[in-house]
């Protein structure tokens, strides 16, 4: 693992071995802020390397904290990341490998009982609440947030419910929150104010109790429309503009670079509001804010990736299993006890988290799960484990699988027809041009051997193969 240390003090060195030698389970309990963006880009954020849109409070959060340059989403799609996150596994062992949905609103549930990162942090003791979208079940099904740990839920219970900003309904915990004010096409409420806020209270009502928030925005998925405020303004006549006409399902936007770009801007303005919160209450010594996306960049609705160059330096976008498409921002915060400005190309992925906070909370986790904990990195101690290999499989577009062991990347599609081996060198070809399948041989062999046995068979996602 390479860390580089933007600036180092000796105030930092004497905390540090006072974190080593301190045990977890002696310390005070530390409140955990989860922040989910939908969509967002490896580049489209400023400390990323972003330069049209404005991200001055993820920028200082990084400035103040860790930034993770080699972080992964649990899949290139929205369910099965969010499933991977929340159990600790691959989509190679997880239950939800890919978007299924359930009309008339929700997706495929985890089974009864599942052990989610809400339940690992209700077990430490902790307040627990997700805010935006949850796409994991479906209403009344075992698998909504109250039956997964989480004692409170505001927001979307169904990613296609979400695929709109101004809904005519919502969820607070198992009970509809109608919208009036947008039904008939009103589009008077704006879902992220309305969610945001309810974040917002849930932190001020656990201020003197231990707390694990989710702060899983919509932003700045499609569609693209957000109120005409200040934000929105900035961006109006910035871009030159190509008009979305609603053609393709979404809502129509006339100025969509504007509408992403301010988008992300509002995103940008929750984060700085909830740790001037943190600070307003006392609670920003004490408290982690892990910030990160669910997957690379979308094209729908009016967006444009190569306009705003979202993938950053990387190949591909959502649904790709090229490196744009699951290599995501990490940004993780906390001022008593992660230096700032410090960059680490520590490799990891959403299934880390689970045994990261069971290992910040002193929990033993019931089953041994897929990810190693990253908080050795984020505390700046010398016993960090390090991935054998990573595994993602996608069930659309006839099936796609890839892996990382080390700096090398395997990837195989379609699974369905005339399967094509990719073979890349991320040290040299960040940018997955060269494919050395034909060149490495044992090497391929290595990695294919690995990927073969990376999954075990799902009843549902199987490549469209019978089991």
């Amino acid at each position: 693992m390479k860390v580089q240390l933007l600036f180092l003090s000796s105030a930092f060195l004497s905390v540090q071995t006072a974190c080593k030698s301190e045990t977890l389970k002696d310390q005070a309990p530390m409140n955990v802020i989860y922040i989910l963006a939908d969509d967002l880009g490896y580049g489209d954020i400023g400390c990323y390397g972003q330069e049209k849109i404005k991200t001055p409070n993820i920028d200082q959060l990084a400035g103040e904290g860790m930034l993770f340059t080699q972080h992964y989403a649990g899949c290139t799609v929205s369910a099965p990341s969010r499933g991977s996150l929340m159990t600790g596994l691959h989509t190679g062992h997880s239950q939800i490998r890919g978007n299924k949905e359930i009309k008339p609103e929700g997706q495929q549930p985890m089974q009864e009982g599942t052990y989610t990162l809400g339940t690992l942090m209700k077990s430490a003791g902790y307040a627990t609440g997700i805010f935006g979208k949850w796409g994991l079940g479906y209403p009344g099904s075992a698998s909504v947030p109250s039956k997964m740990g989480f004692d409170e839920f505001y927001g979307y219970n169904c990613q296609r419910e979400a695929h709109t900003y101004y809904p005519e309904h919502l969820w607070h915990n198992d009970n509809i929150v109608l919208l009036s004010e947008n039904e008939n096409n009103g589009r008077k409420v704006y879902s992220q104010d309305l969610i945001h806020q309810q974040a917002m209270q849930f932190i001020q009502a656990n201020k003197d109790k231990p707390f694990f928030a989710m702060l899983t925005y919509t932003l700045p998925h499609a569609e693209l429309n957000l109120p005409h405020d200040s934000l929105y303004q900035m961006y109006e006549n910035a871009f030159e503009e190509v008009p979305y006409d609603g053609s393709a399902g979404y809502y129509a936007s006339e100025k969509p670079y504007a509408s992403f770009a301010a988008m992300v801007s509002r995103l940008d303005m929750y984060v700085g509001e909830v740790v001037a919160q943190l600070k307003d209450l006392g609670l920003d010594k004490n408290t982690i804010i892990i910030f990160t996306s669910d997957n690379g960049p979308h094209r729908e609705g009016g967006a444009n990736p190569d306009y705003f160059k979202s993938y950053g330096p990387l190949k591909g976008v959502k649904r790709d299993v090229y490196e744009g498409g699951i290599r995501v921002p990490m940004i993780v915060w906390s001022p008593s006890k992660i230096k700032g400005g410090v960059k680490t190309d520590h490799i990891s992925a959403f299934w880390d988290v689970m045994p990261t906070l069971a290992e910040l909370t002193n929990v033993t986790l019931p089953e041994k799960g897929d990810g190693i904990s990253f908080l050795p990195t984020l505390f700046s101690t010398t016993d960090q484990k390090q991935h054998e290999y990573l595994y993602w499989e996608f069930h659309e577009m006839n099936g796609r699988e890839a892996l990382r062991s080390g700096n090398w990347k395997l990837i195989r599609q379609p699974i369905v027809g005339e399967t094509i081996l990719e073979l890349y060198d991320l040290d040299k070809d960040i940018h997955e041009d060269q494919n050395l399948a034909t060149l490495k041989p044992e090497k391929l062999s290595e990695l294919v051997l690995l990927m073969d046995n990376a999954r075990t068979e799902s009843p549902l996602f199987n490549f469209g193969r019978k089991n």
